[in-house]
């Protein structure tokens, strides 16, 4: 099982990464239906699945922040990866959360560019 615990400019970085790879810069979905665009930006990254179930483990990952099961974005991507097809990296699961964030919660978006900030 691979770990995916990291510290947070190793967050940032894959985070940055993972945005800067995909294309994934907080674009409102195009489509009225807003799974096959989730669909399309995980193809994106090379994450590939079941769209209903990738949609639902986004939508998922999103009720894990509001309801505070997940404290934070690592947990989130800790939860993710755990979830992913075997062979996934730890830079997919961290594009998968941030393709749920801007898909099925952008209000939880601030969290994702606070990783992205360099400590300090």
């Amino acid at each position: 099982m691979k770990r995916v615990g990291l510290s947070p400019t190793r967050i940032a970085a894959t985070v940055v990464t993972a945005f800067a790879v995909t294309g994934l810069a907080m674009a409102s979905p195009a489509n009225a239906d807003t799974d096959t665009d989730f669909g399309d930006q995980l193809s994106t990254a090379g994450i590939y699945g079941q769209r209903d179930y990738n949609a639902w483990m986004g939508k998922i990952t999103c009720k894990r922040l509001s309801a505070h099961v997940d404290p934070d974005l690592s947990a989130s991507a800790r939860f993710v990866s755990l979830n992913l097809p075997r062979g996934s990296t730890t830079t997919q699961a961290w594009q998968f959360v941030g393709a749920a964030l801007n898909t099925y919660c952008p209000e939880h978006l601030p969290m994702l560019q606070r990783n992205a900030e360099p400590a300090g």
